[in-house]
């Protein structure tokens, strides 16, 4: 059976929401080495082969990924290969290659996705998704790429959530940005 991993850029506060300019998609700010990052996130998408958006996350990627002809990290290449799901309910036209939109019940659409034949489904991003995977007990993984920064405010991954189960670290790795990823799975797997 496939895994659902979650994977989410944060701040040391929790943060996870693009409010203000801790994170920038394409991470490339000539000043900061972010090379042993990129190499860890090429990894990750080779044992991926679905990505799993929200429809506003995936509206905001599709009105981005697809322009950036100079991306250096792998990322717009990836995104225009792998296999996009888009979880909504008014979305019907996805316009953009490889994606495929799941507008039935959640549960039933992602056991579905993980009963399937492949790799990881991987989501980023889709805070609003990402809370109703946790909340329904569908979430295997978790992938936090903590960036040094408090921001202070702005929508957190758990932020309200219950009956998350006791999470096992099972990685963590630091990188020369100051960045440090922290992998966790339920304490029962």
């Amino acid at each position: 059976m496939r895994e659902l991993i979650v994977t989410e850029n944060c701040t040391i506060d929790g943060v996870i929401e693009l409010a203000g300019d801790w994170f920038s998609p394409g991470d490339t700010d000539p000043d900061v080495d972010r090379s042993d990052v990129l190499a860890t996130l090429q990894e990750q998408r080779e044992n991926a082969d679905a990505f799993l958006l929200g429809r506003v996350t995936f509206e905001d990627m599709r009105g981005y990924w697809p322009h950036q002809t100079e991306d250096t990290t792998g990322i717009s290449a990836y995104l225009d290969s792998v296999n996009k799901y888009v979880v909504s309910s008014t979305l019907t036209e996805p316009e953009w290659e490889n994606s495929t939109v799941l507008s039935g019940e959640l549960r039933s659409e992602i056991e579905n996705l993980k009963s399937a034949e492949g790799k990881d489904i991987v989501t980023t991003g889709s805070i609003s998704l990402v809370r109703s995977l946790i909340a329904e007990g569908l979430v295997d993984e978790y992938r936090l790429f903590v960036y040094p920064v408090v921001v202070g405010e702005g929508r957190r991954l758990f932020e309200g959530a219950t009956g998350v189960p006791k999470l096992r670290l099972v990685e963590e790795r630091s990188f020369a940005s100051g960045i440090v990823l922290l992998r966790y799975r339920a304490a029962s797997n």
